[in-house]
């Protein structure tokens, strides 16, 4: 079917492609085709009622992710999972304590499951319905078969719905938008390879990618080619805004690559090895050398190359990208920076130590592009080059590869198992919360009891504040919904002709109004809706809205009670924790991975627990994105200090698969020094973590930044010369990653900057 020839100017306003709309129809019109043959052709109430509050569940309450025969095909594959909680919630319910134990289990199972990714979060609300419903009174095991046939009718109406009533448009792709990336980074790359054939000036800049352009440091110095970088088309800002495009705030919840499985991991890791590369790659467009540097400009080039190839791989519109080339251009550099020079060496400490600083950048710009293909060819289920750490978790970054899929979905699902996971505690407080619901329910004897877990189920948000809000509107719009459905019901009686021709247009109206006008809309008019349906299937009086009024009001009370008593501050004090001890503990790591290189230590424990922390971290910044957050309380640039601790742990990883543990064994005076470098950067990051503890906002003196870049850029002046032995660039190769995990801290709390904003809640 076509799109709808019209519609008004604020429909258009406020739904611009009538998505909404659209929906509403969908649902509407499947939901009433089920229950208009069950109910009247068939003469089964019991059928009706499930085909109709099966197309609710999946098609109001769950969200659905992709194109027409995506989702189409997600409502199939919940058929199975909806006949074991609607067989499960049919058996339990022949006592109140038997189905509030049931609802306890479920709850959480349910919950719990959207560690599984966006597509299982989506469908979590509506898989609970399917457990709520035949859970209550009465007890009739033997309406099963007509219950499972309910639920089988408005599942492939909803799904048939999908692919041929006003489809919805599919989706961008995740792969299509980090092709888009890879292929303004190769810009990058180029730019930063004809800075090395004709270099300018140094511009006194270490990098301009500020993860979050309005908290940037004002210390930050502008691009030095302003035609080439800065501009609105030039490959810095360009580069900026396509890698930007990848972080989850900007990409639609169910189209995030966030579930278990080793295609989703890969594209994951893609993001985090292209957004590496583009740190470096602008690092050395800003950072400019007083003579030519043609072997690393090679290497940059042949980083553009591999970037170009990763942009139509990883799309699949071209076969799998091969990382060989880029393997044998970093080899080439490694061979040519450690032999003699050719051309002459700088003559100052500082243009020779600038031009060994461009070099240790670009092979870190062209390791990352090297894993971004590797990542790439993981994604596209394509061989990959052997691992020389394979079945090492910690020191193989793509230990995932080769893990079946049972394994790694055990794996999340066991990681997050935690109280410390904010997966655990929403699955935690959302059963505690149904259960006691359904406890009160059946205490209270309730005729409608399954309102009040409804109620409970939608209204209870993440934290105690979000529910507060959404509480108000909610029972105003009930409030409002039980008066207007009163008259109504005592003005038509029990004349269910007219409630049948009434309700599409109800029902219509119900779920066009939640989206678009709010939760008081969608309330109120649902109301409305429930008591159409109920005076079909049983006569029923205008104490009908009022029973429903009583039962939301229980239930969100209920809801908010536990919202008050289960982490009523949600995601926002369990960032501050976790980003805390991310902190803490990528200090350790990095401390650690220059013990390994220089032979003082053999594991890797430190950094196995830094990536441990990062995804908690990670999971914790999600769910704060989607919460209201007070601008003044809302904490420091929460994504800087994750990017900070992302390439502590990124840059660990390769530099742990490029130089071998001891290698610097034999220099006791340059591992003193690179150790005592560690200690002082490692203090930063301790330092910032303090402060996030105590709630203040450390500053540059207090961090000792400017103090800590002096000591290692005169570690890297020291060392700037043509090395007596190639194994001493890797003591200069850690220097500059330490160099720039200071430029990175730096950005977690600006010098002068406002406290940043927290982001607009995603619906």
């Amino acid at each position: 079917m076509g799109r709808l020839p019209a519609a008004p100017g604020w429909l258009r306003r406020r739904d611009p492609h009538l998505v909404a709309v659209h929906r509403a129809l969908r649902v509407t019109l499947a939901a009433c085709a089920g229950f208009y043959v069950c109910r009247y052709a068939l003469h089964d109430a019991t059928t009706a009622t499930y085909a109709l509050f099966a197309v609710v569940a999946t098609g109001v309450l769950s969200q659905l992710g992709g194109g027409p025969k995506d989702r189409a095909r997600t409502l199939l594959a919940v058929l199975p999972a909806a006949y074991a909680l609607v067989t499960t919630g049919t058996l339990l319910a022949v006592q109140a304590w038997s189905a509030a134990l049931g609802m306890l289990v479920v709850g959480f199972a349910v919950a719990y499951g959207s560690v599984g990714g966006p597509r299982l979060v989506g469908l979590a609300n509506g898989l609970q319905l399917f457990y709520i419903l035949p859970c209550f009174p009465p007890y009739q095991p033997g309406a099963l078969p007509s219950r499972l046939a309910g639920v089988t009718v408005g599942l492939l109406l909803l799904a048939g719905a999908e692919l041929v009533l006003w489809p919805e448009r599919t989706p961008v792709r995740y792969q299509d938008r980090l092709a888009r990336a890879a292929d303004m980074v190769a810009r990058l790359a180029d730019s930063a390879a004809d800075a090395c054939t004709a270099p300018r000036a140094s511009a006194g800049a270490t990098d301009l990618d500020d993860p979050d352009p309005a908290a940037a440091p004002t210390t930050r110095a502008t691009d030095p080619d302003p035609g080439r970088g800065a501009g609105a088309g030039g490959p810095l800002a360009a580069s900026r805004a396509a890698v930007d495009g990848l972080r989850p705030s900007l990409v639609p919840v169910l189209e995030r690559p966030a579930s278990a499985g080793a295609v989703d991991r890969a594209l994951t890791h893609s993001a985090a090895a292209l957004r590496y590369t583009r740190t470096q790659l602008a690092r050395v467009v800003t950072l400019g050398v007083g003579a030519p540097t043609p072997e690393t400009a090679t290497l940059l080039r042949a980083t553009a190359r591999a970037l170009r190839a990763a942009a139509p791989g990883v799309g699949a519109r071209a076969p799998a990208p091969d990382p060989a080339p880029v393997q044998e251009a970093i080899a080439d550099f490694e061979t040519a920076r450690a032999e003699p020079a050719q051309e002459p060496w700088p003559a100052t400490p500082e243009a020779a130590e600038a031009k060994l600083r461009l070099g240790c950048i670009a092979l870190d710009a062209a390791e990352g592009a090297r894993f971004l293909l590797i990542a790439v060819r993981i994604s596209r289920r394509a061989p990959v080059p052997p691992d020389p750490y394979a079945g090492d978790r910690w020191r193989s970054p793509f230990w995932y590869a080769e893990l079946p899929a049972r394994t790694l979905w055990w794996r999340r699902f066991r990681g997050h198992l935690t109280p410390r996971s904010v997966y655990f505690q929403n699955a935690l407080r959302t059963a505690a919360a149904l259960a006691a619901a359904r406890l009160v329910a059946g205490a209270l004897d309730l005729s409608h009891g399954f309102w009040a877990l409804l109620a409970t189920l939608t209204l209870m948000r993440t934290c105690a504040a979000d529910t507060r809000m959404t509480l108000r509107p909610a029972l105003t719009g009930t409030l409002l919904g039980a008066l207007a459905t009163a008259p109504l019901l005592f003005a038509v009686g029990e004349r269910p002709a007219v409630y049948a021709a009434v309700l599409p247009v109800a029902m219509l109206i119900a779920f066009t109004a939640g989206p678009l006008l709010g939760v008081a809309w969608g309330q109120g008019m649902f109301t409305v809706v429930v008591a159409m349906i109920f005076t079909q299937l049983a006569p029923a009086d205008w104490r009908l809205a009022e029973t429903r009024l009583i039962d939301v009001v229980i239930g969100a009370a209920v809801g908010t009670l536990a919202g008050l008593c289960a982490w009523p501050r949600g995601g926002g004090s369990e960032l501050r924790r976790s980003v805390a001890d991310l902190l803490c503990d990528s200090a350790l790591a990095l401390q650690e991975t220059v013990a390994v290189v220089t032979g003082n230590a053999t594991g890797t424990g430190a950094l196995r627990r830094a990536q441990h922390t990062l995804t908690f971290a990670e999971a914790s910044y999600a769910q704060f994105q989607t919460e209201r957050h007070d601008p003044v309380t809302a904490g420091p640039n929460w994504q800087a200090a994750l990017l900070a601790c992302q390439h502590t742990t990124r840059g660990a990883e390769q530099l742990l698969t490029r130089c071998p543990p001891g290698s610097l064994a034999p220099w006791p005076r340059t591992v003193e020094r690179l150790e005592r470098d560690a200690a002082l950067v490692a203090g930063a990051f301790q330092q910032q973590s303090h402060g996030l503890r105590r709630r203040s906002r450390p500053d540059h003196a207090e961090l000792r930044l400017a103090e800590t870049e002096e000591v290692l850029l005169g570690e890297r002046t020291l060392a700037a010369h043509p090395p007596a032995d190639p194994l001493l660039l890797t003591a200069t190769d850690l220097s500059v990653w330490l160099s720039g995990l200071l430029d990175d801290l730096a950005a977690v709390s600006p010098p002068g900057a406002e406290p940043a904003r927290a982001p607009d809640p995603v619906p």
